[in-house]
């Protein structure tokens, strides 16, 4: 015995309407980017092209630097492992990735927090870029899987404009960034 299905035009029509209504009134999303002046040893978070918050960081030992390039965030961990070859160190104190790891698109390469707070402004790392535990709690707060990670290794025009010449690495400063896309 077959079913009998019945398709009313109206009734489509209606939840048409009604997914395009709620999608309309949707926040678009922000332009988001973490931007990391290896030089500097800074980390600023810019958002719809303003700076949001600067972190200072550790950058990349000269033997093993940070690597300059776009990438992007593709894993998002709390309270991280930390592994290497005979060595596992579970989340906790002791542990070298601190309380978050934000993995970039480069195997291997990320962002995340420390046990060993006085390396921050230094370059110490194998080429993470390492945050106080508190600055990568708050950065993980606020990105997300798919945002872009700059990291330049040399000085140009926008990082002047992102960082400036103060040396004060919390405040929330309202700078307009050009944008990448081409747009103002």
């Amino acid at each position: 015995m077959a079913a009998l299905v019945w398709f009313s035009p109206l009734a489509a029509f209606g939840q048409q309407e009604a997914a395009e209504r709620a999608t309309s009134h949707a926040k678009p999303l922000a332009e988001r980017r973490v931007v990391v002046h290896i030089p500097r040893r800074e980390v600023a978070l810019v958002e719809n092209g303003k700076v949001v918050k600067i972190y200072p960081a550790a950058v990349g030992a000269k033997i093993s630097p940070s690597p300059a390039g776009t990438f992007k965030i593709v894993t998002r961990i709390p309270r991280p492992t930390y592994y290497k070859p005979g060595v596992v160190v579970p989340p906790g104190k002791s542990n070298p990735l601190g309380t978050r790891w934000l993995g970039l698109s480069i195997k291997g390469y990320g962002i995340h927090g420390t046990n060993s707070a006085r390396s921050i402004g230094k370059a110490v790392s194998h080429g993470c870029i390492r945050l106080r535990n508190s600055d990568v709690d708050d950065l993980f707060q606020r990105i997300e899987v798919g945002d872009i990670v700059e990291l330049y290794d040399r000085d140009n025009e926008e990082l002047q404009l992102i960082f400036g010449p103060s040396e004060s690495h919390n405040e929330v400063r309202s700078v307009a960034i050009p944008s990448q896309t081409g747009g103002q």
